[in-house]
This record gives C-alpha cells, structure tokens and sequence, in this order.
C-alpha cells in the first residue's frame, strides 16, 4: 500500500524492516525496495519478488560514510568520491569487510560489495530510524521499466512490499552511478546519474570499462534489461507504422499516434528524469513498438543511451 512518508510512517516502516519484512521508499534517482542487508531471508524475499536472477548483486544503502566503513573496506580512492559524490548518486563497489555481517545473498556470494549514501530525506530518515544497511534495487519486477513514482512501484509489486513510502517523484530520474575501487584503476560498471566527466575530474584521471565476464560485479550489468513490453528500436530518425515515437529536442519526426519528447529542449538532465516515465507511458498506450530517437552520448547522455540499449535486448539473444 502507498502511505506518505510522514515520522509516523517512516517509523512504522523501520519497524517492518527490522522483522524482515520489505519496504519500498525514494531515493532521489528511483524508488528502492528495501530489506535488512544483513538477513538473508529478508533479501531472498526481494529477488523473489522482483524476479531478479540471483547473480546480480544488490546495492547496500548506508547513512554516512562511516557507516559505510563497517561493511566495505573505503581506500584512499574511494574516499576521495565519497567525500565529493556522497550523500548522492555514485555507488562504489569496494571489498567487504571480512566481519560486515552483511547476507551473502547481497552480494552475490562476491568478496566486494556496492556501497551507497543516498541524498534523500526519506530514505535518511529510514536508515537513521532502522541503523541497518538497506539492500534496495530498484522497486520493479527485474527487466521491467525502472520507478520514479510511488504509483510505479504499486503498479508492479502490487502488495509484495509491507509499504511503498511516497516521497512524490524521484529528482534524477535516472539510477546511480556504479564505479568499481577494487583493481588497479577506477573502473565504471554503470553509467548513471553522476556523469563519468564528472568523477575523472575527482580522480584526475579516465575510468577504464568494465568487462561483463563471468558474474556481474554489480546491478545493471545484465544486457537484457529495464524493458519495456513493447519493442524497442533506437536511433529512429522517422516513425514506422504502429510505433510511438521517444522523442528527444525539437526536431521530432511526424508520424507517431503517440509521442513523448523526453526534452524539448534537448536537456540531458530532463531526459535522464524523463525516461523511465516515458518508457512506461509509451508502452501502456498499446503501441506496438517503440522508435527512440538518438541520443548524444556525452554527460548523462550515456547513462541513457545504456539504458536504452539494455531495454532494446532481446533475452534470448543476450
């Protein structure tokens, strides 16, 4: 059910997670689904719930850096991106600590783990109340379009979580930034809400790209991902018969019998709060398909292009 994030019900829901129960609440990118890191049961009950393949592990939301340094070994590196990047939207996936106690359902059964301190007053205000590391991806069925309103999170989890606290819609739009501390150089696993420009700027240096061998390191690694029902075709530059149209600036192709210009303008940080909203509201017109029109690669424009591409994905080629 959906309650609005009052004390009252932030309370009610800290006490919901300390029995093990699930929580769903805002972050400023999307709404998590919350559970006690630390209970394995607890974090069972996500996966099945979302649907998610138990490979891909889950982020662990912490209040402050220092509570981060109980359950992740923070180098010199990782302590230079919290102290610019946190509260906010970079995740750092460092080596676990040999007595965090958090669930290695959580991580995986990895000896690193995702780290993160989210910029939100709700979700603060539920980490101070529970003091318990929250894995929370995000509150969809896995593969599903990815929540930036209350509403989304009912629509897909119906009654699976004990509340979905609503914070109204998410700021960013747009998952966090997922940067791996633990080789010899700073590597991006995820593009997202916090440019990649950005954090080569702290570091003085470029990230290396991930590899996707063996297990995912991290969320969002899988190819086929945050889909959409219908198909997606991308860098459209005119609509086809049937298509509704994704539309980005103000040159937009004629055609579609439905269109969502994720910015007029041509904003990446608009369209990055768009996205996900439109995906969902283009595919419950009924359309057939989608024709996403191209988006420039630079800044967050490559957290969206990511996403895009994940959504294109066809599971069984993946």
């Amino acid at each position: 059910m959906i309650v609005p994030a009052s004390d009252q019900w932030i309370a009610r829901g800290a006490e919901a997670l300390r029995r093990g129960e699930l929580v769903a609440f805002p972050t400023e990118t999307v709404y998590g689904l919350g559970a006690d890191a630390t209970n394995g049961l607890a974090v069972a009950a996500i996966f099945e719930l979302k649907g998610r393949p138990s490979f891909n592990p889950l982020i662990v939301h912490v209040s402050d850096t220092g509570r981060a340094e109980r359950y992740g070994v923070l180098t010199d590196t990782a302590k230079r991106l919290a102290e610019i990047f946190w509260p906010g939207a970079l995740t750092l996936v460092v080596a676990k600590q040999n007595d965090s106690g958090i669930a290695d359902l959580t991580t995986a059964g990895l000896n690193t783990i995702a780290l993160r301190v989210p910029n939100h007053p709700v979700a603060q205000a539920l980490l101070e109340r529970t003091s318990l590391p929250l894995a929370a991806p995000s509150a969809n069925r896995s593969g599903h379009v990815s929540p930036t309103l209350a509403q989304h999170v009912q629509d897909d989890l119906g009654d699976g979580p004990a509340m979905i606290l609503d914070g109204g819609p998410t700021v960013q739009g747009i998952e966090s930034t997922v940067v791996d501390i633990t080789g010899e150089r700073p590597a991006l696993l995820r593009p997202g809400a916090v440019p990649r420009e950005a954090i080569e700027d702290v570091l003085g240096m470029a990230l290396v790209s991930a590899t996707r061998e063996g297990k995912p390191a991290s969320p969002g690694q899988l190819e086929s991902h945050y889909a959409p029902r219908a198909k997606l075709r991308l860098n459209a530059k005119q609509v086809e018969a049937g298509e509704g149209l994704l539309a980005f600036g103000p040159d937009a192709p004629a055609g579609a019998s439905q269109v969502i210009n994720l910015s007029p303008n041509g904003d990446l940080r608009q369209a990055a709060a768009n996205l996900f909203r439109a995906l969902r509201e283009l595919d419950a017109s009924g359309v057939e398909a989608i024709a996403a029109m191209p988006i420039p690669h630079d800044g967050l424009g490559e957290a969206i292009n990511d996403r895009l591409r994940k959504a294109a994905a066809n599971p069984e080629e993946s």
